[in-house]
């Protein structure tokens, strides 16, 4: 929605086909992967919360499911075809659908899961909406390119929590391969990189709202990595982290 009040200058319903589709596709992705993983006791919060209540998984699962299906009739072929793409390699992050014989995933690869995951939720969050609301994607560059800053910086922090359960497994993410040291500086990049976007993206499409939205944002992802250095629990992680994805959202689209 937040890419939508850019190419239509006003705020999207809450309720279209895209969005259900969006919102099922990811109740389905993360409820699989949850109900396919088993970790050993006690590794985690919410892998115990997991194992207590694994029904509320394949309830979210099935609704997730239902709505995905039932959005697809009112979507373009485009939308259908970059979601079999994205669909594959949202299922094969969790799942052993690559084709060796040891039964990889891609999340056994350090950089190609970080490549990934990065690269699928900048095109579920930018690249969607620019087909789905029939616009050129060589119009919008730069959004796509803030968007995929973005989610590489809370990727590689959320790396940075697994790094030890990475390394116990041989995978080897970014933050195991440079040093804790070296991966906070790299976001502390990235995060420079995503204002200077924004500030290019002004000047092509001038809204003082949207670039003290994105300013904003960058402060703000700046404040939760430094906190979550302090506290690195589960839930600053998937309240702050991960919030503040919903954070950047809801700043562009009420600011």
């Amino acid at each position: 929605m937040a890419t939508e009040r850019l190419l239509i200058n006003s705020i999207a319903p809450l309720f279209t086909p895209l969005h259900a589709l969006v919102f099922g596709s990811t109740l389905v992705v993360y409820n699989v992967h949850y109900t396919v993983k088993r970790s050993r006791p006690g590794t985690s919060d919410r892998q115990a919360w997991t194992e207590r209540n694994r029904y509320w998984h394949y309830i979210f699962f099935i609704s997730g499911a239902l709505l995905s299906v039932g959005s697809l009739f009112w979507l373009s072929w485009k939308i259908l075809l970059g979601c079999v793409v994205l669909a594959f390699l949202s299922f094969a992050y969790s799942l052993p659908l690559l084709p060796f014989a040891n039964k990889r995933r891609i999340r056994d690869f350090g950089w190609v899961k970080i490549t990934v995951l990065t690269g699928v939720w900048t095109i579920v969050t930018s690249v969607l909406p620019i087909l789905y609301r029939d616009r050129q994607l060589v119009d919008y560059p730069f959004e796509i390119l803030i968007r995929f800053v973005f989610m590489f910086t809370l990727c590689v922090a959320f790396d940075i929590r697994d790094m030890q359960t990475d390394l116990d497994a041989e995978i080897f993410t970014l933050p195991n391969l440079i040093g804790l040291k070296n991966s906070y500086r790299l976001m502390d990049g990235t995060m420079f990189l995503f204002v200077a976007l924004s500030l290019i993206q002004f000047y092509r499409y001038p809204s003082s709202s949207r670039l003290v939205a994105e300013v904003v944002t960058a402060v703000g992802t700046k404040l939760v990595i430094e906190y979550t250095k302090k506290h690195p629990s589960d839930k600053a992680y998937l309240g702050l982290v991960d919030g503040m994805m919903l954070f950047y959202a809801i700043l562009v689209l009420l600011y």
